[in-house]
Parts: structure tokens; sequence; C-alpha cells
């Protein structure tokens, strides 16, 4: 018989796999918090496309050629419709969404003529997209803009690649690039 009895694993074998666990959770968690990153940048990208169709679809059905001057207003139905954006943005003046905080107001142009339901517009808008804590929620912030041209107050732009020459849509950080 032997006097040597197996009773599990010594206290260095439990610290040599502990330290190899703490390695690599420490190369793999600042990959993941790029992706996520990049995925809140892109879902701002997303939401400044969706803000910029919107409008369009609203200065078409009942904006009368202005554009609506803030969020809450796409977000009401109009005329037992459906809203021209999504309840995630259209419940609040500067919604929140995916650590980005959005922001609408007047562009450079004047103010346009009342919509469908005797509302003010406006001629153009800025949107904006910025990460509510930088390098934690995102690294970038994008804008969407959109200024009619003189004697015009509906925007023209209907497709996504029209949609970057003529509303003249954007990037910056904290130097301002054209995407």
């Amino acid at each position: 018989m032997s006097t040597y009895e197996d009773r599990g694993f010594t206290l260095i074998e439990l610290m040599i796999v502990v330290a190899i666990i703490s390695i690599v959770a420490s190369i793999g968690v600042p990959g993941l918090l790029r992706a996520r990153m990049t995925g809140n940048e892109t879902t701002a990208i997303a939401t400044l496309r969706v803000t910029s169709t919107s409008q369009v679809a609203y200065s078409a059905t009942c904006g009368r050629g202005g554009n609506a001057t803030s969020f809450v207003i796409l977000g009401t139905p109009v005329g037992g419709s459906e809203a021209f954006i999504s309840a995630d943005l259209g419940h609040a003046a500067a919604p929140q969404k995916s650590g980005y905080n959005f922001a609408m107001g007047a562009g450079v142009s004047a103010a346009g003529p009342p919509d469908c339901l005797a509302r003010p517009t406006i001629a153009g808008y800025y949107a904006t997209a910025t990460p509510q804590s930088y390098g934690s929620t995102g690294t970038r912030a994008f804008a969407a803009a959109w200024a009619a041209p003189s004697g015009r107050t509906s925007a023209p732009c209907h497709r996504a690649s029209r949609l970057r020459r003529a509303c003249r849509c954007h990037r910056f950080s904290r130097r301002t690039r054209r995407a």
C-alpha cells in the first residue's frame, strides 16, 4: 500500500489556472469594448440616415415642403397613419439611443411653411449624434444636415446616394472631416 493519497489540486496549481484565465480575459475585454463602440457608432449613423429619410417623407406628405423642427414632431402620427420615425426616437426632443445623444434643430436656412396641422416648419435642419461618454460608448460624433437651396423649401434627396451629395451628410470627430 502506498502512503500517498490523491487529495485534488494544490494551491499553486489553482493560482496558475487563475493567472492564465486573467491573462486571457485581459486580452479579450478591450476587443469586446471596441466592438461595442463600433456597434454604437454604426447605430448612430443608421439613426441619422433614418432621420434624413423621415424628414423627406414628412416634407412630402405633411410638411408642405418644410422639415420638422424636432424628433417629437417626426414621432407624432398624422391623420391616422404611422409616425415618420420610430417610437424610440420620436418620444423626446433629444433622444438617447445605443450610447449616443441625438439632437435636431434648424439649419442655416429660414422658416418653412406651416405643416398640415398648422405647426411651424423649417426649411433646413441639422441633426447630430454625440457619444454619451467619449471613449466608452463611442469615439466619433456624427451629423446630417439639409439646407434648402435658395427659392426651394423641399428636400430633393430620396435615395442614400443622392442624400450624401444633396443633403451634405457628414461625420466629424475632434477634427471636422467629410465622409
